[in-house]
């Protein structure tokens, strides 16, 4: 009876030794460094925006590149950033590179710079009026209010019925 006992222990350990060992050696150091580095978009014209996206960088980290000036990653289980292209940096293929403040590992990715600004697509209704804009506004209903205000007096002093 005690042998089936001590068996039956030995397996439940062995059991959940073997179960914990892959996960272990899956999930990695905690920090390793920067992983799946993503750039959006691939394409960008010079001026415009390029938002970064790295998993690895617990305690944040930064970006750097020749075609932008260096950003800072977020923290957290997944980073993010956002760079903005030189106004004169030269068309072509230029690569940033994510470090992670808690070690020295580099990852790198490659983008392009297109000439010229791109096309203007607007705010799509993101940003209100501007200042002139309502004050041109205000005044174009101020006076269709004061003129059909002075139509319907003119109308009732003639006797026509409205």
């Amino acid at each position: 009876m005690r042998a089936a006992r001590a068996l039956t222990v030995a397996l439940a350990v062995g059991a959940a030794v073997g179960f914990a060992a892959p996960a272990a050696l899956a999930g990695g150091p905690p920090s390793g460094g920067p992983t799946g580095v993503e750039v959006d978009p691939s394409r960008v014209h010079q001026g415009a925006t390029l938002n970064i996206t790295a998993h690895g960088c617990h305690n944040g980290g930064r970006v750097s590149s020749n075609a932008f000036d260096e950003v800072h990653l977020s923290s957290g289980d997944t980073n993010f950033a956002t760079a903005r292209i030189h106004d004169h940096a030269t068309p072509g293929e230029y690569s940033l590179a994510v470090k992670c403040n808690d070690n020295d590992r580099v990852a790198t990715r490659s983008f392009r710079v297109l000439e010229g600004r791109g096309a203007d697509g607007g705010l799509g209704g993101a940003a209100g009026p501007s200042d002139t804009e309502m004050a041109v506004g205000g005044a174009l209903v101020g006076t269709a209010a004061i003129g059909g205000a002075l139509f319907v007096a003119h109308r009732r002093r003639q006797g026509v019925g409205v």
